[in-house]
């Protein structure tokens, strides 16, 4: 069910999503945080669709808030329970105006009481996310730098900022290789890592933030090959004394791993999709030590393009 509420109020706003819990039977205690969504220059639709996957995981309020194109000082909203909100309820911001760019002022009200808060933002990542109105707010901040034209400026400028809480999707998209990267390792009698090739898509971010963990983590060299023909991460291969060791995966679905005096076996390691990625970041609360460390150790030259 949407509820449309033209030239609104948060207080309206409240007063409707009160009414809405007692007409749906909707439990508000159920919900364990509030996801806001600043969704400036994104397709909020998309964001709204994505959010509503991961709060099957994470029951939680969404508050979205996606600027219209009015030139009058104005606040449309939506409110959107049911099959149209997930596990969730779903309040959609649109100011207009002079009420853009005041979004703690709006938010606030809509907050849950006592509840963590969580900020995303799918696109536009912010120069100083903790400073900005909703980053001061949030216990925990997302991005996603995967669209950026610049991703080595965007990752240094999210390591000039970082601060306890700040994550980024295209880190989160490497759990599951730094995963089998870690287990690869400590099969190998003599785990000395003298070079990391890494082979993917142009503009990854993903793969210089995992060129800079790599480096960090076993103080080699690492070089990149980038590819505008392929799509992700396709392969990781780790120079070491007793041969290379081995990762590929380029159908994107599975991928086989190839280890000094072992035959080649194949793992499922299908590309997570942004639903996931964001599930996996609204399951905690405390600050990923690792990627603030990383970013801390990010430069330019991280990642040696051939």
């Amino acid at each position: 069910m949407i509820i449309d509420l033209p030239r609104t109020t948060t207080g309206a706003i409240n007063k409707r999503l009160v009414d809405s819990r007692k007409d749906g039977g909707v439990v508000t205690l159920a919900r364990v945080m509030t996801l806001v969504i600043d969704a400036t220059g994104a397709d909020a639709e998309q964001a709204i669709a994505t959010a509503n996957v991961a709060s099957r995981e994470h029951p939680c309020r969404i508050i979205v808030i996606a600027p219209g194109s009015a030139e009058e000082a104005r606040l449309d909203a939506e409110i959107r329970v049911g099959g149209d909100a997930g596990a969730s309820e779903v309040v959609v911001l649109r100011p207009s105006g002079a009420q853009i760019g005041h979004d703690d002022t709006l938010v606030t009200p809509l907050l849950l009481p006592d509840a963590p808060i969580v900020v995303w933002w799918p696109a536009a990542v912010p120069e100083d996310m903790g400073s900005c109105p909703l980053g001061r707010m949030a216990q925990r901040r997302i991005t996603d730098s995967k669209g950026e034209t610049d991703p080595v400026g965007t990752l240094l400028g999210l390591g000039q900022c970082y601060r306890p809480g700040d994550t980024d999707l295209a880190w989160t998209r490497l759990t599951r290789w730094r995963a089998l990267l870690a287990a690869a390792m400590d099969q190998v009698r003599l785990p000395e890592v003298s070079v990391a090739r890494l082979h993917g898509d142009t503009n990854s971010p993903s793969i210089l933030l995992l060129g800079a963990w790599l480096k960090k983590a076993l103080g080699c060299e690492v070089e990149a090959a980038f590819d505008d023909s392929v799509a992700a991460l396709q392969s990781i291969v780790l120079e070491t004394p007793e041969g290379p060791i081995r990762i590929a995966r380029p159908d994107g679905h599975n991928a086989t791993i190839s280890q000094p005096g072992q035959p080649d076996h194949i793992i499922a390691l299908p590309a997570r999709t942004l639903e996931e990625a964001l599930a996996e970041e609204l399951r905690r609360l405390d600050a990923d030590a690792v990627y603030g460390d990383v970013l801390a150790e990010f430069t330019a030259e991280t990642v040696v393009s051939l």
